[in-house]
């Protein structure tokens, strides 16, 4: 794919909501009824719950989303591959290569979800692109929205309750509303990047290994079809 610039705005909907969160969700909506109109329908609960709620409550959903006693997190490192060794391994290159293209990732990990849509917007390797698009980003997305799954969600708190003796009450009605706003963006990567082939593009560990070694020379060649 050739224009790339709106993965910096899409970047907005998963930067902690500043004064201007309502005006960037408000680009982002129109973007998506001019460019993705099906899916916007799909994300409607999420734009109607912007437009509508106080400023500070989105800021507390936010939060209790993907910060404080999160249903899932932002670094993609932490979601692909949780503690295993592999994290920091990824962690290094994803810093290499927002260094190559001079990516400011502020107070962030570098793959930090809105950083690593910004990268996406700057690779100049567009097969690089395709393959960290399709066996990177999309299964990190995947995985996330795996953790909104209820019996989860209800597990992390039992454990919480236990270890930690607190639960944060959580806004039954919205804690999930920033489920959406992930669909959508998987759903944008798979409209963009639907003539991207990729043998068993799900395989997590492997694609991880295959990135940590190979980004240094390009990593835009496919597996080798199965026999």
């Amino acid at each position: 794919m050739k224009n790339r610039a709106h993965y910096t705005i899409l970047s907005d909907l998963f930067r902690y909501p500043d004064s201007d969160y309502k005006e960037k969700v408000k680009r982002i909506e129109d973007l998506m009824i001019a460019n993705y109109p099906a899916i916007y329908m799909d994300a409607l609960p999420f734009f109607n719950y912007i437009k509508e709620e106080d400023l500070y409550k989105i800021e507390e959903v936010f939060s209790m989303t993907f910060h404080i006693q999160a249903i899932c997190f932002l670094d993609l490192g932490y979601v692909l591959f949780a503690e295993d060794y592999k994290r920091g391994e990824f962690l290094v290159k994803i810093k290499d290569e927002q260094r190559k293209v001079n990516n400011d990732c502020g107070n962030e990990l570098a793959d930090n979800l809105p950083n690593i849509l910004t990268l996406m917007t700057k690779m100049e390797d567009l097969n690089f692109l395709d393959e960290f698009a399709i066996r990177i980003v999309k299964p990190a997305l995947e995985k996330m929205l795996e953790e909104f799954d209820l019996a989860r969600i209800e597990l992390k708190n039992k454990v919480r309750l236990k270890k930690q003796k607190v639960l944060l009450m959580p806004d039954e009605e919205n804690r999930n509303i920033f489920q959406y706003a992930i669909q959508a963006l998987r759903a944008i990567i798979v409209e963009d990047f639907k003539s991207v082939k990729y043998h068993d593009p799900k395989i997590v560990p492997t694609l991880g290994g295959n990135f940590i070694k190979n980004c240094s020379t390009g990593c835009s060649v496919p597996e080798s079809p199965k026999k």
